[in-house]
């Protein structure tokens, strides 16, 4: 998956990753409509080590972007990091990135590093779930 052009490819992509990915265990990823151009995504992906990745975004397919998302990976009741889109612009360290970053431990709510992966151009899932299968393989 390398483009948001298409909502019917990117839903069937999203319901579609329990068995594309080998490291994840079950989706409850959902994708709702909102209007003509514009869908939702919401659900959690489980993964076979115990992690979880809660996904919320907002699409826009008629200009092939990602309006908002918010991405936390959990493993049993523990938050172990964030990313968000959310504005800091009093934090010279995340400008390459901007608004693109990732809350890490051990402030997770201040503590904020880049996230060059993450974009609003294109899907951001496949690298998320390579990042959690590299922790299982860890």
């Amino acid at each position: 998956m390398t483009d948001l052009l298409s909502r019917p490819d990117y839903e069937r992509w999203l319901y579609a990753i329990p068995e594309t990915y080998t490291s994840v265990r079950s989706s409850t990823l959902r994708f709702f409509t909102t209007s003509a151009s514009v869908g939702a995504v919401e659900g959690t992906v489980y993964f076979h080590n115990g992690h979880e990745l809660r996904v919320s975004e907002v699409v826009d397919f008629a200009f092939g972007e990602i309006l908002d998302y918010g991405y936390e990976v959990w493993q049993g009741c523990e938050k172990l990091y964030w990313y968000d889109p959310q504005s800091h612009p009093d934090d010279p360290t995340l400008a390459g990135t901007y608004p693109h970053h990732k809350h890490t431990p051990s402030d997770i709510k201040r503590h904020r590093v880049p996230a060059p992966e993450l974009s609003f151009s294109k899907p951001n899932l496949p690298f998320l779930i390579q990042e959690i299968k590299q922790l299982l393989d860890s």
